[in-house]
């Protein structure tokens, strides 16, 4: 029968591209999961190292028959790899987040060396190669031996289970019909055993299957109840067990509604959550159950009811978790940012193997084609054809579930891509990287008012922000903790109005390693996350969405604990709640109560040292605020300054243009609109920067009219002095809108 032997202690390690002859002192020890980028893939510096490495050590074979066949199995190892044993390739493998095995049985010795060497360096054939996130090199998941007799269930293709579990559901009739499908190397029959049923199936050309039907059907139902069946094969030779695979699997149904958005099993079900990167702070994406269940946890309390696994296979532990807690899963390949023509058969490859080894579990409910996939670039005729024959390979492999792709902002909605897919969202990120946050809900009005029967949706949008920053004034670029609450109250109201979007995931649940960035405060961090990298911080922002979203756990949060000194007379007190009412006390005393949703805010007088309790029901939660003299300069990413605040005391004439105008208002009024062109004329030749690029793109030069001027000078920064912005202000109040 089957045995399986982990291989994850006793490796030595060297960044090298030499096999050696036998193991080395010199080499480092390592026990898997690893990664040589654990420190540096995230520290934004020249020390990140992407190349070649080799793991050795000496390969105990397990006593085994001998007729039985001795597999590698490697469930992640990034990104391209090759197997050597007793310093002979035998295998070589492209694509850094899917298993793969390798038969080692006629290669092995008495004594053996394992080498496996793992390449994460430049190349313009394997994805990804560009993308806003660190490239990890390691064997950072297990790496096991799987011994199996002659006659036993695949293991090789596409890196395989063997068995394919296919359920279809008749809500009406409260049954199922399950097919059960297995792939074999030699026996003769297959014993198939399910919900209390068994049915043997004899093997035609390695390949076998049943039918069983089931009344009165346990549905998997998200959240609610992730109900689970289990599945087992036995093969059969002669009427002996051979070999055994097991998996669990769920029946349910969905659709999606252009109008409507998602159901589950009949009934409507709104797909609100997160998306996730597979790394940690100090571990990379070296990560155990342990942390892939702590991160499980904390998008659960949030009460998300979705994940989108960006930008690629993630581990099968956390697929499982997935089903576990009833999650639906948008699944992806890391086809991103930059096609690539030499990269096609890699993302055909990537896309099979993810469909093969993740088909069985009911929480994914689309394939993924790419990311922002025209962010680098047109889009090509190689590149839409790389997509169509990606979309029909789904199509083949599972007729249960569509395709889906996400969408750059500033692909233009007539794009001939877009209806490749069968679904669509978009990546907008309207009040942080440029424009106005209502640009988001004009955004997506425009595009289902023009596309009502497409289905559309929200796949990433966030804001950067440092716990250590704090401001009673937020805005946009100041990566605030105020401001990105500020920010996502925005567009949780916007999602809240609009039931069509099918799903929404906030970019991103965690803080994660992205080694080309050097912001906020930060090294080689994107902090869009909502809680920490290293998982330390719930962001305010965190407390927001469980105050929208989950409503089984009550609770109660006050905001700003990282903002003790503030140097105003009158303080804002924001409060998160997932219950009706909130009380605020003042140093023991009650000070307001307000019956509302979600968000609370009091504002407060500040006279000294102050402690400050918000009461929910039974749930309690204190801050400590401090009157200052002057502003705290730890708690801002740049010191403010008139380039800044320009018009802190300046009055507008409503009646008259101002820098507060949208610049498609301006643009529009023919001496106005003079004025902004020299002016823009002159901020295009001191530097590169969105308005340049906007030149050649209708969508962009769209988004850009929205935003009002007074933001794409902020933008401009140095590019544009001070007393210029004052010159042009009163240029403009000069100029009557009528």
């Amino acid at each position: 029968m089957r045995t399986v032997t982990s291989l994850c202690d006793n490796w030595y390690f060297s960044k090298t591209s030499e096999i050696p002859a036998c193991l080395h002192a010199s080499w480092e020890c390592v026990t898997l999961p690893h990664t040589w980028n654990n420190k540096d893939g995230q520290d934004g510096g020249n020390d990140y190292w992407r190349g070649t490495a080799c793991y050795a050590k000496e390969l105990n074979v397990p006593t085994h028959a001998d007729d039985d066949r001795v597999f590698l199995e490697v469930k992640g190892a990034a990104m391209s790899v090759c197997v050597f044993l007793n310093g002979k390739k035998l295998a070589e493998h492209r694509g850094g987040y899917s298993l793969f095995r390798v038969d080692l049985t006629d290669d092995l010795a008495d004594t053996n060396l394992l080498c496996i060497t793992v390449d994460n360096s430049e190349n313009d054939v394997v994805y990804p190669q560009k993308a806003d996130f660190t490239f990890y090199g390691g064997l950072y998941r297990e790496v096991s031996l799987v011994t199996v007799p002659a006659a036993h269930f695949e293991l090789v293709k596409d890196g395989s289970s063997g068995l394919k579990i296919t359920p279809e559901v008749f809500l009406d009739e409260h049954r199922a019909v399950v097919r059960t499908e297995a792939w074999c190397t030699g026996g003769d029959a297959v014993r198939f055993v399910t919900a209390g049923q068994e049915k043997t199936a004899d093997i035609k050309d390695g390949y076998a299957c049943a039918e069983f039907e089931i009344e009165n059907v346990h549905l998997w139902d998200g959240l609610d109840d992730p109900y689970m069946y289990a599945c087992e094969a036995v093969l059969l030779e002669n009427g002996e067990e051979k070999d055994t695979v097991c998996s669990k699997y769920g029946c349910r149904t969905f659709r999606i509604d252009p109008e409507k958005g998602f159901f589950l099993n009949g009934r409507s079900y709104p797909l609100r959550g997160v998306s996730r990167h597979q790394d940690r702070a100090e571990l990379g994406n070296a990560l155990t159950i342990k942390e892939h269940r702590e991160d499980m946890e904390m998008i659960r309390e949030i009460g998300a009811n979705t994940i989108r696994l960006a930008h690629y296979q993630h581990a099968q532990e956390f697929y499982d978790l997935c089903d576990e807690y009833g999650m639906v899963v948008w699944a992806e390949i890391p086809y991103i940012t930059m096609h690539m023509d030499n990269g096609r058969e890699n993302t055909i490859t990537q896309m099979r193997e993810l469909i093969t080894q993740c088909y069985n579990h009911p929480s994914i409910v689309c394939w993924g084609l790419s990311n922002e996939i025209t962010a680098s670039g047109k889009v090509t005729e190689s590149l839409m054809e790389n997509h169509r024959e990606l979309n029909d390979l789904c199509h083949r492999m599972d007729a249960t579930r569509p395709t889906v792709m996400a969408h750059a902002f500033m692909l233009e909605q007539e794009s001939e891509l877009i209806p490749i897919a069968d679904l669509a969202s978009y990546n907008l990120y309207f009040g942080w990287y440029l424009g106005e946050l209502e640009q988001n809900d004009s955004f997506f009005d425009e595009y289902h008012a023009k596309y009502p029967n497409r289905v559309i949706g929200f796949s990433e949008y966030g804001a950067d922000a440092n716990p250590q920053y704090q401001d009673s004034n937020p805005e946009r670029g100041d990566y605030s903790e105020t401001y990105q609450c500020v920010y996502h109250e925005h567009i949780l109201k916007c999602i809240e109005e609009r039931p069509y979007l099918w799903a929404t995931h906030v970019w991103n649940m965690f803080d994660f390693a992205a080694d080309g960035r050097d912001e906020g405060g930060k090294h080689g961090v994107n902090q869009k996350g909502l809680v920490t990298m290293d998982r330390a911080v719930k962001k305010d922002a965190f407390y927001l969405y469980k105050a929208a979203w989950n409503k089984k756990d009550a609770f109660v949060h006050l905001c700003g604990r990282r903002y003790v000194n503030r140097c105003e007379d009158k303080t804002e007190v924001k409060v998160y709640s997932n219950q009706p009412a909130v009380e605020l006390y003042v140093d023991g005393a009650l000070f307001a109560k307000q019956e509302g949703k979600t968000v609370f805010v009091f504002e407060v007088p500040l006279s000294g040292e102050h402690v400050i309790e918000a009461r929910a029901g039974e749930c309690t939660d204190t801050i400590r605020v401090c009157r200052a003299a002057e502003q705290d300069s730890s708690y801002q990413f740049r010191q403010k300054g008139e380039v800044i605040n320009w018009f802190d005391k300046e009055s507008f004439k409503d009646d008259c243009f101002s820098i507060k105008d949208t610049l498609g208002d301006l643009m529009k009024h023919p001496v106005a609109g003079q004025i902004i062109g020299r002016l823009m004329d002159g901020v295009h030749k001191s530097r590169g920067d969105v308005a340049k690029e906007a030149s050649g793109n209708a969508n962009l030069q769209k988004m850009m009219a929205g935003m009002k001027l007074e933001s794409l000078l902020k933008q401009a920064g140095p590019a544009v002095k001070a007393e210029q912005i004052v010159a042009l202000n009163e240029a403009l109040q000069k100029i009557k809108k009528n």
